[in-house]
Parts: structure tokens; sequence; C-alpha cells
């Protein structure tokens, strides 16, 4: 920050003696023949490194608030807003502030400029006193109000970094707000109190006044003790990252979601604590995931277990009306369902730990150049910016989830759109899609574009209308309610029939129909994972199984000789708003 009264500006200090070496001070604005004034060296490095960081830090942080469903500001905000590996550079631009802080306190010390931010200098404000006086109190109370606010937002970004959400999320969003306001308020003071030459004088530097209580190398020492002090902390953040540990064990475990084999006791698991996903915890967005995983020197098995107060199968089901088939929930058009859909659960296994969700995740409406389609829902698209290879395990219940099946996928560099991609007659994605083969699964209903809720074209009718109803168990048109144990929002190949106009007008008005049709059998690399999943109690149990070494590139082998690192998303009936993961889990594989 910019400093304001003090002895180096010519005002009268006690206790301060100038050497008779020291340069002539700047002198403030205002006095007769008076210079303009001048800022130290050190503490304009220290402010413009301030101010880039927590401006970087600001507006990454709002394009991340404009992330979420309900954010009327930052959306509005949007269009000046930067797009693509936000998460990364939030990240860093946090850790830059914190380095900022420490190598302002100890400047401050060893150049003896503490007192130029004595709060007692406020008192000014409620004295009879010239005006320029009284701004000079606003602006030590504002340099306070900057500590307090970057204060707030270091420790409630460590908490949401470590996987704290909730009420954290409100206070680290509101404050940041505070923060843009905080911008112009701090610029208006300084011109208030000295006009145009004291807001210019963070352009115009000088030599520190050296005095009697200056310390050598003041800005040297002080930046370089931040350097230390920074990679501590980064140091201490890596080796205290959670680490899950693949034992050796003996026999195979049965996948249905129970552990009661043996052989899970010598799995140690990982607890995982993610935030910021819709629905999960009655709004809060927080799930706490348990993972632990063992290998019998062929195959790898997981078991995962979440939070998750609902027992959601229900992907986009239909309703009949008078005028045709209609979707449960008008937001699939924008490929962001938040009320009917299935829950699912993502593991994402990366070479490398990095930041932003192992950097796959690209925010924006338009993350990637002008030839590339943007995405339906605005929020961004996951890819890799170096060309790797993320592997990328996805269960979801209602497609294959529930029959034993786990979708491997990957992310990886952005793919060329087709033809019905550019032509938004096609979800383009991004980096994210499957490995080469066959899935069991296909919708019920073609696409359709992007705002439309009219009635959609369906694919398949049911052979037996009330027989796949009945099938569905307690239909309920609040997606916030469990479906029946025993219920199955799929339908079976034997069990549909071509959609026609004659077929159709059998079924009554109101009839709800699957909107997931399942048929043939899994294929190619597509297929290399199987699971086994139950819900009770509030809680999804999942077990996967897969090689250790699938010969795929677009999976990663799990050897004792190279470590992999993880993160994990958990979906509550929603399609695309996961909770989030930041701090990857290292994986190590034992002998």
């Amino acid at each position: 920050m910019a400093d304001i009264v003090h002895a180096r500006d010519g005002l009268p200090s006690a206790g301060t003696a100038r050497l008779k070496s020291a340069p002539k001070p700047a002198h403030a604005e205002g006095t007769s023949g008076a210079a303009p004034p001048r800022t130290d060296v050190g503490t304009l490095v220290l402010h413009w490194t301030t101010a880039i960081a927590f401006t970087v830090s600001l507006f990454t942080g709002i394009r991340i608030a404009a992330d979420a469903l309900y954010a009327p500001v930052s959306k509005w905000l949007s269009p000046i807003l930067p797009q693509g590996q936000i998460w990364t550079w939030h990240f860093l631009a946090g850790l830059t502030l914190f380095f900022c802080a420490a190598s302002y306190l100890i400047y401050m010390r060893r150049s003896a400029l503490a007192n130029r931010n004595a709060l007692k200098k406020t008192r000014v404000m409620v004295m009879p006193v010239a005006s320029k006086m009284r701004y000079g109190g606003l602006n030590v109370l504002l340099h306070w109000a900057a500590y307090l606010i970057i204060g707030i937002m270091t420790v409630t970004g460590i908490f949401l970094y470590l996987g704290h959400g909730g009420w954290l999320v409100q206070i680290h969003s509101y404050v940041a707000f505070i923060g843009l306001a905080y911008i112009f308020v701090h610029a208006l003071a300084h011109y208030l109190y000295g006009g145009w030459w004291q807001v210019f004088r963070i352009f115009r530097p000088a030599k520190l006044v050296l005095t009697q209580a200056v310390k050598p190398k003041p800005l040297l020492i002080a930046v370089g003790a931040a350097i230390v002090v920074t990679a501590a902390v980064a140091a201490t953040d890596w080796a205290t990252r959670d680490t899950l540990i693949i034992a050796k064990v003996d026999g195979v475990p049965k996948l249905d979601g129970v552990l009661d084999e043996p052989l899970w006791n010598k799995a140690r698991p990982v607890t995982i604590h993610t935030q910021q996903g819709e629905n999960f915890a009655g709004g809060s967005g927080e799930t706490t995931v348990e993972v632990r995983a063992v290998h019998n020197g062929d195959k790898v098995f997981f078991a995962v277990k979440w939070a998750d107060p609902t027992r959601s199968l229900r992907r986009l089901p239909m309703i009949k009306k008078e005028d045709g088939w209609y979707l449960f929930d008008k937001r699939a058009s924008r490929m962001d369902v938040v009320g009917f859909y299935e829950d699912k659960l993502a593991i994402l296994f990366s070479d490398t730990a990095d930041l932003g969700g192992s950097g796959v995740s690209n925010l924006g409406p338009s993350p990637l150049p002008a030839d590339k389609p943007r995405p339906l829902n605005e929020r961004g698209f996951h890819f890799t910016n170096d060309g790797s290879i993320k592997d990328l395990w996805q269960w979801k219940a209602s497609r294959g989830g529930m029959l034993g099946r786990v979708d491997d996928q990957f992310m990886g560099p952005p793919y060329e759109p087709s033809k019905d991609d550019a032509a938004y007659m096609a979800r383009y994605q991004g980096g994210y899609w499957n490995d080469p083969g066959r899935t069991i699964y296909s919708y019920n209903f073609k696409f359709f574009k992007k705002d439309y809720e009219g009635p959609v074209e369906v694919v398949k009718l049911p052979k037996d209308w009330k027989k796949t109803q009945d099938q569905l168990g307690k239909i309920s048109f609040d997606p916030n309610t469990s479906d029946d144990e025993n219920s199955r929002w799929n339908m079976f190949e034997d069990e549909v029939q071509p959609y026609s106009k004659e077929e159709d007008a059998k079924i009554p008005v109101g009839t709800v129909m699957p909107g997931v049709l399942i048929s043939g059998k899994y294929e190619g690399d597509r297929g290399d994972l199987l699971g086994g999943a139950r819900w009770k109690d509030g809680f999804w149990i999942l077990e996967i199984e897969r090689k250790l070494k699938t010969g795929s590139k677009y999976d990663k082998d799990f050897v004792p000789t190279k470590n992999l690192y993880m993160l994990v998303a958990a979906y509550d009936h929603v399609q695309t708003r996961h909770t989030r993961h930041a701090r990857p889990v290292r994986i190590v594989t034992q002998e």
C-alpha cells in the first residue's frame, strides 16, 4: 500500500532523527513550493505486487463465483472476467498474497515505517482539524480495512482449499465483493487527501529515507524471508497431503456395496472433504468421501463411501401430456440439470498433482478459441492444455451403475468438433470424452437445441407401459425425494419398441417413462471397469474393479514404481454441478 502520512513525507515525527547521509525527502503536496510526493521503492514494489495479486485473486474468484447456479452480480460481471484455467491462477494469486503479506510485515519493521499506519492516527477523523488531516486518518483506517479483507479471504480460502464449504463460501464471496469496492474507495480517499499527485505518487519512486531506526537491506531481507516462509507453507501443504496406500491382499471382494470382506480391513481409508456441489447436505453443498483400495497382484479394487441424502435414479424421465412427451427438468436443454437426474461419482487419476482440478477445469462461457463451439451450459469445459491424458472413472446410477458397470472415460486436449457439434445439434464437451469402445446406455429422446422447452422426440416406447410404470416404484415430482430401493429408471432392449404414433396413442396422458435405454454390452477400453453400489441410510457405497494394467493409453496403470494422484467429485442428482476437491490425494501401490 502507498505510504500516507509519516516522517518520510516531510511531516514532523517525534523521536526520529535523519542521518547526515540521508537524501532530502519528497515533501507532501499542499505545502507552498513543495515537490510532488513520492513513494519509497520498497513500498512501491510491495504495493504493486500486492495490487496485481489481489486483482488476479479477486477477478478469478468472481469468475468462480459466477459459476454458481444463483449468482446474479457475478454473472452480470461475466463479460469482463477472465476465462480458462481460473482455479490455477486463483491458487497462485492467493499464495502470492500470502508472500506479499509476509514481506510487508517484515519490511515495515526493518524500514522503520510501521508508524505510518498506526491506528492512533485515525483519531484526527473526529477532531476539529483540517479536512486534509481527516482524509489522512481515513487512509490509515482503509489500510487496516485492507489487512482485514485480505486476512479474511486468506483464512476462508485455506478452509475452502482443504474441502470445507457451507457458510465459509458465502463469507469468502461477500468479502471478495467488499474488496472490489475497496479498490475504488482506496483510490478516492487518496485523491481527497492530496489530489492527483497523491494518487500518482505510487508511480514515482524515491529512495528510502535512512534513519537510525532503519535496519540494513530492509527490502532484500523482507523478500528473502517471505520467500522462505511461503516456500515452507507450500512444502507443508505438499508433505501433509493425504496418501492412499493400495495394499496387496489375497482374494477378490464381491462387488455389492457392502464391504463385509476381511480384505477391506487391510485398507487404510482416506477421508476427503468436498464442497460446493448442488443439493448435498440440505443445500450446504458438502459431502465427505471415504476411499480405500487394495490389489491382488492382478486387479485393483476401490471402495468409495459418501454421504448423499437421497437415492436418486431419475435421469431425465418423461411425462406424457396432451401435446406430447415432456422432460421433467426444463434445464435439460442447457445441459445443466439440477433436479431430476441420477446420482453419480467421478474419480480422476493423473500422473501429476496439478492445481485447478488437475489442470482440466477451464471456466467461462467461451474458454476455447472461436473455432470451437461454446459450452451449452455456459460454465466451461474440461480439457488439458498440455496434451496430457487424465483417466476418468464415472459411476452413473441409472446408466449402468446399478447393473454392475462403471464408465471408463478420459480428459485430454480439446477434440475437433463434428458438424453436429459445430451446429449445436450435439453437445460438444471440450476434452472430456469416452475411452474407445461401446457402452450399454443411450437416451430415449433425440437431441434438442438450447433453451428448448417443448415436447421431445421420443426414440422408444414401452411394450407394456403399465409394467414399466410399476418398475419405477413410487413416482414423486419432488426431485429431493429418494427413489424406492427396488425401482429401476431405465428400460431394457426387450422391454421397448420403436416409437410410432399408433402405439403412442395407446398410452394415457400422465404416464411417466424413463429417459435411459439399456441395450447390448460393453466393448473395448470403455468396458474395463466393473462395479457394484448400494445406497443405505443416507450413504452410497461403491466398489470398483479393474486390472492393474490395461495397456490403454487412456488409462493409468497402478504399479509400485510410480505414484498417481487422485481427485474425486460427487453428484447429488445433478448433471454437472458436482462437489469440488482441490487437494489431490497421492496414490502409492505396494508390492
